[in-house]
């Protein structure tokens, strides 16, 4: 598995976070052994984009566990500006307290219209569903929601 590093992540965070007119991001690092710490880099760099509102983040099969959850969560939390969020974090270690956190950070997101959601093959079960469709739920103005949490442990 390839690996951008700690130092890749980074600079990639340090980058994004001093784009502050960006209104549109897409950042794909599938299969990069991304870890936690990683994306609180990437997440404190989201943060500082506060006119984005399209963001699309594709770190699915990657090492992020509920700590990078927290992170990335709290990162988009943010972004309150936001009308279309993307995340794919299948093929993680996330479980229910990840998926806690990702429900809090969207919840902060009162303008998106569109949220797709993917938690494929993760180690969430009822709790972790519960926590995402309360923070689903406070997303009043959400027009199309695409959430897959296929292979997990709900209802088990």
């Amino acid at each position: 598995m390839k690996s951008i590093g700690k130092n890749g992540a980074k600079y990639l965070g340090e980058g994004i976070s001093k784009c502050v007119s960006l209104t549109s991001l897409l950042l794909c690092l599938c299969e990069s052994n991304i870890q936690d710490d990683d994306i609180k880099n990437l997440g404190d760099g989201i943060s500082k984009c506060v006119t984005l509102t399209s963001l699309q983040l594709n770190l699915g099969s990657n090492s992020i566990g509920d700590n990078g959850a927290k992170n990335l969560g709290e990162g988009i939390a943010k972004c309150v500006t936001l009308t279309s969020l993307d995340v794919d974090l299948g093929e993680n270690n996330i479980g229910d307290n990840g998926a806690k956190y990702l429900g809090e950070g969207i919840a902060k997101c009162v303008t998106l219209t569109s949220l797709k959601l993917q938690l494929r093959n993760a180690s969430i079960d009822d709790n972790g569903a519960k926590y995402l469709g309360e923070g689903i739920a406070k997303c009043g103005t959400l027009r199309s929601l695409n959430l897959c949490l296929i292979r997990n442990v709900i209802g088990y």
